[in-house]
């Protein structure tokens, strides 16, 4: 077994069932029962596998954890499922008590930040620390070309039945100027079935009214004020990169790191810089808490 000051300890995969939904789960550290974890929470239309190669390099220094949010990756994939920022949020509690997670350092992307700021919002002695991927509180945020086409009825199931691989990789790529590891947009490509695009188009038809809830959103997150760290790749077409430095209007003392030639998915177009700017901050965050291992609930998970 690797000792905490190697790199890359190896991750471990099972399931848990939460909300009525079963889904993967990968894990790693020294401790899988620490009652403090980086949590990382993807967005979409990823998968907990966007993470594996950053958790690794977290790994050494606490328990990581990563799933599938309902309705993406190998996650159930219920019609009945309440696809919102509310029914993401919820999932994620319940996840986490699963888990044993008291205290969670948040690693969000994309529509992980809606979900996780929720979550830390209704939970603020939970919350350890953020690090926002390209996400955060958007205000005055205006939906993007896709978002508005998945938010139509009819135009939304059209675009999403005809989309191909191709269409798929370009829409990805956009904006990202050292472009996306073909793997990565395969990955990505073989999990969006008709359950994820249907979950997709939900998800955006359930997040209306962008400017109001934006704004409760940081009335809420301004009190708490973690430790935040705040990393964006700057071409992003879909997030523009006006709103990095914008995140410090509810988190004060917020670090801003920019990323000039990474698109909305930084992690997998420069994974190092992302590491570079993330491993430290999490390592220093993780020291100061002392890391919180312990046994207060055992992780109710199968292997998978």
């Amino acid at each position: 077994m690797p000792t905490p000051t190697q790199p890359g300890w190896p991750l471990q995969s099972s399931t848990l069932t939460a909300c009525g939904v079963r889904t993967r789960v990968l894990q790693g550290g020294a401790d899988l029962h620490a009652t403090e974890a980086v949590v990382f929470v993807h967005g979409n239309p990823g998968s907990s596998e966007d993470w594996r190669e950053l958790m690794e390099d977290v790994s050494p220094h606490g328990r990581v954890i990563a799933f599938d949010m309902p309705g993406f990756g190998q996650a159930e994939k219920p019609a009945s499922f309440p696809y919102s920022v509310e029914g993401g949020a919820t999932f994620l509690g319940e996840a986490l008590r699963q888990l044993g997670v008291l205290r969670a350092h948040l690693v969000l992307h994309d529509f992980g930040g809606p979900w996780g700021l929720m979550w830390a919002a209704l939970n603020p002695m939970s919350l350890a620390s953020l690090t926002l991927v390209n996400t955060g509180v958007m205000r005055g945020y205006r939906w993007h070309t896709m978002a508005r086409i998945w938010r139509t009825p009819l135009l939304g199931e059209l675009a999403q039945l005809t989309t191909t691989r191709s269409g798929f990789g370009w829409v990805l790529g956009k904006g990202a100027p050292r472009g996306l590891p073909p793997a990565f947009v395969d990955r990505m490509y073989r999990d969006m079935d008709w359950g994820t695009k249907r979950a997709v188009l939900r998800l955006y038809r359930a997040t209306g009214q962008l400017e109001e809830r934006s704004a409760t959103l940081a009335a809420m997150l301004a009190p708490i004020q973690p430790p935040t760290l705040v990393v964006w790749g700057a071409a992003d077409p879909y997030l523009p990169a006006r709103l990095a430095e914008q995140q410090k209007e509810t988190f004060h003392q917020a670090q801003v790191v920019m990323l000039p030639d990474s698109g909305h998915f930084p992690f997998a177009d420069n994974p190092q810089a992302v590491a570079q700017a993330v491993v430290p901050f999490l390592q220093a965050q993780l020291v100061r808490s002392g890391g919180r291992s312990g046994h207060a609930a055992s992780p109710s998970t199968a292997p998978a």
